[in-house]
This record gives structure tokens, C-alpha cells and sequence, in this order.
């Protein structure tokens, strides 16, 4: 990573985004020092501008950011971390410093679908999911069919619990069907969105 340090007298700004959610967490700066920290020990190390000294989100509370991926912009002069919060980031108890909730939402679904490729692709892989690929469309289809009967049962009764999680059964299945048949989730939302109009 060859960012431009120069343009911000020594600091470029780091946003921070959750890696599930998608959601931005805050806006830190960072010096190349706190950049090689964060690189070095995997928790988000800001430059502090008032207090002239490097910390570590999480230095006091415990609540860390552990990096997940960085990127930087086409002009090198920013930073995009994305990481996963190890409890409310703002200072003040808030999820986010913009006084947002980091709920998991429908972007959690991308995020799936992405593990669900890296676990078709992974070779080592001996997860249930790679069992399921190494099992043939037949074995996916069955399973999708499979939690789609036990939603419907569920749906009869009252247990909230038990509905969700048969709910989730069938998404997660129907992500693999998906993977299984190569068409990717935004294609079926592209459908839904093209029968709304």
C-alpha cells in the first residue's frame, strides 16, 4: 500500500467500516507509524491530532477493532479499513460515532454468499457447506426442498425462535442452491426489483 501521507501534512483519513455490516463505524487519521502498527498487530491504530500520540481503539475500553481487509482510494490519500468490532465503537456507548445502530441487515447476505464461494473453491475446506458441494446439485436441491417443508410446518405454530431459525436454514440453503446453479444474489434481486416496476 503506497499511501500519500504528504497531501494531509502527515495524515491520512481511515474510515472505518464494519466488515459484516457495511455499516461505517468512525473516521480516525493515521500517520505511517500508525499504519505499520495497525498492519503489524491487527487492531486499528489511529494518530491522535489532540493528544499528539498513536492509541489503539480499544486501549482503555476493550473494545478493539480487528482488522479484517484495507484499502485505499484511487488517489491514495484515504483509507478504507474494514474490521470487526469487538463492542460499541464511540466513546460514548454508541455502536457508531454517527450514533447509528450496527445491526446485521440485508448486506449480511453478500457477506454469506462470499464465504459460501470461498468454501466451494477451498480444497482444504471440510465444512458442511463444502460437503454440500461435494454432494451435487441433487443433495442441494433436496435440502432446499427440505427446509422450505420444515418453514411451513413452523410457520403453523407459535414459536417465533424456532420459525427464525428455519427461516435462516432456508436462506442459507438457498444461497448454496444459488452458488450451486452460478447465479448470484443480485440477480435475483434485479428480478424482484424489475417486477416492481
Amino acid at each position: 500500500m503506497n499511501l500519500n501521507f504528504e497531501k494531509g501534512d502527515g495524515l491520512v483519513p481511515a474510515i472505518i467500516q464494519d466488515w459484516s455490516t457495511g455499516n461505517v463505524l468512525m473516521l480516525g487519521y493515521m500517520n505511517e507509524e500508525a499504519l505499520e502498527k495497525t498492519q503489524a498487530e491487527g487492531k486499528v491504530t489511529f494518530y491522535s491530532r489532540t493528544k499528539k500520540r498513536l492509541w489503539t481503539k480499544g486501549e482503555t475500553s476493550g473494545n478493539f477493532l480487528m482488522v479484517k481487509d484495507m484499502i485505499s482510494d484511487c488517489d491514495q490519500d484515504t483509507l478504507l479499513i474494514k474490521a470487526q468490532p469487538m463492542g460499541p465503537t464511540c466513546h460514548t456507548g454508541s455502536d457508531t460515532c454517527f450514533n447509528e445502530q450496527n445491526q446485521p441487515n440485508a448486506r449480511f447476505l453478500h457477506y454469506l454468499q462470499d464465504i459460501i464461494v470461498e468454501r466451494k473453491n477451498s480444497s482444504a475446506d471440510k465444512s458442511y457447506t463444502k460437503s454440500l458441494f461435494d454432494k451435487g446439485i441433487n443433495k442441494i436441491a433436496q435440502k432446499v426442498g427440505e427446509e422450505a417443508v420444515e418453514i411451513v410446518i413452523e410457520a403453523k405454530d407459535s414459536n417465533d425462535h424456532l420459525f427464525k431459525n428455519e427461516a435462516a436454514d432456508l436462506l442459507f440453503h438457498l444461497l448454496v442452491l444459488l452458488e450451486a446453479k452460478n447465479v448470484k444474489l443480485e440477480e435475483v434481486i434485479q428480478v424482484l426489483a424489475g417486477r416492481h416496476k
